[in-house]
């Protein structure tokens, strides 16, 4: 290995080592429910979102139910990315006329997106309408990595609390993730880009 790739390996820890108290005691805030300096612009939006899903925020789930809950939220995300890949010949947004994608490959790649692996096995641009890639794909690679991060903080609940019956609310982790974690991260991303 190289001098740069040593560098660059030791700046990456640098920078991950430098953002474990902030980013965690942000994190810890979020998903307490706490006030951030975000929640000014982004608590309405969260109730707003709440709302419409018919989500109580206050009330939490046994692990078996926040399970089920996740697995729904899965099935639902498949059946989306599959329904897009199959019947994207007949959607907007097609602008090349893609045909429907073979049902193997859509169901390939829609269990890929909804795991996070994002296994690719064609040409986005060549295979894929400008909807599947927006609404599916894309749709997919947020909300599976805020499922992640949910998972592993209904994790840590369970075993900070372990004499309770509860680890949280799926859905209020979800979105507070996408909403209070991952957009920001990605605002920022973009900017630096």
């Amino acid at each position: 290995m190289t001098v740069i790739g040593w560098i660059q390996i030791l700046l990456f820890c640098a920078i991950v080592v430098a953002l474990v108290k902030p980013l965690g005691w942000y994190m810890t805030r979020v998903f307490n429910g706490e006030r951030t300096f975000l929640s000014p612009v982004l608590r309405p939006v969260e109730r707003g979102l709440y709302r419409i899903g018919g989500v109580d925020e206050r009330r939490e789930q046994h692990w078996l139910t926040y399970t089920v809950a996740m697995l729904l939220f899965h099935v639902g995300g498949f059946l989306i990315i599959y329904g897009l890949m199959r019947l994207q010949a007949l959607l907007p947004f097609n602008p090349q006329d893609q045909s429907a994608v073979a049902a193997d490959l859509s169901f390939n790649t829609a269990i890929s997106f909804i795991t996070n692996t994002n296994w690719q096995n064609y040409g986005g641009e060549s295979t894929l309408s400008y909807l599947t890639q927006m609404v599916g794909l894309t749709h997919q690679n947020f909300l599976s990595a805020a499922t992640g991060i949910a998972l592993a903080v209904a994790l840590i609940r369970g075993f900070s609390r372990s004499s309770m019956r509860t680890i949280g609310n799926f859905w209020v982790d979800v979105t507070r993730c996408s909403l209070y974690v991952l957009l920001p991260i990605c605002i920022v991303y973009a900017l630096f880009l």
